[in-house]
């Protein structure tokens, strides 16, 4: 199952993120990047697909700085929940964001049970609770983590 950088242009994956930005503007305010926002020279986008080619996820990673990035947009395409899809986007993140020298990736999600499984996942993977990072303010809609790498 490749990763690899994702073609924008490719149906599925439109259709995939149409789904995404509608289930994350859920009635509360949402980060998550549109199209044009993932288009941009400090996002990188990756794809994950099957040996068939059919599209079971996507996440990109956002430059903060020259050290830190964000992880945006992890989703896993609804016919392949519960099969590590989210895990190796998240494998795949983490492994770029160490190449890049990050010292620590950032995220923001949702407190809603909606995103219980996402934070779950975070909280396995070691990331920790924090406060607003960049221009995010608190907000009763938002939980902010991180991870510091080890060096």
């Amino acid at each position: 199952m490749p990763i690899s950088l994702i073609d924008f242009d490719q149906t599925d994956v439109q259709s995939l993120l149409r789904l995404h930005l509608s289930e994350a503007d859920n009635g509360a305010p949402s980060h998550a990047l549109d199209l044009t926002a993932l288009r941009a020279p400090e996002v990188t986008m990756f794809s994950l697909r099957d040996e068939d080619g059919r599209l079971m996820g996507f996440a990109a990673l956002k430059e903060l700085s020259k050290s830190e990035g964000e992880i945006k947009s992890v989703r896993t395409h609804p016919d392949h929940l519960r099969k590590g899809v989210s895990r190796r986007l998240m494998d795949h993140l983490e492994a770029e964001g160490r190449e890049r020298g990050y010292t620590r990736l950032l995220l923001e999600t949702h407190p809603s049970k909606q995103y219980e499984a996402a934070r779950a996942l975070y909280e396995r993977r070691g990331y920790t609770y924090r406060g607003p990072f960049g221009d995010y303010a608190p907000s009763p809609h938002s939980v902010f983590m991180e991870l510091i790498f080890s060096h």
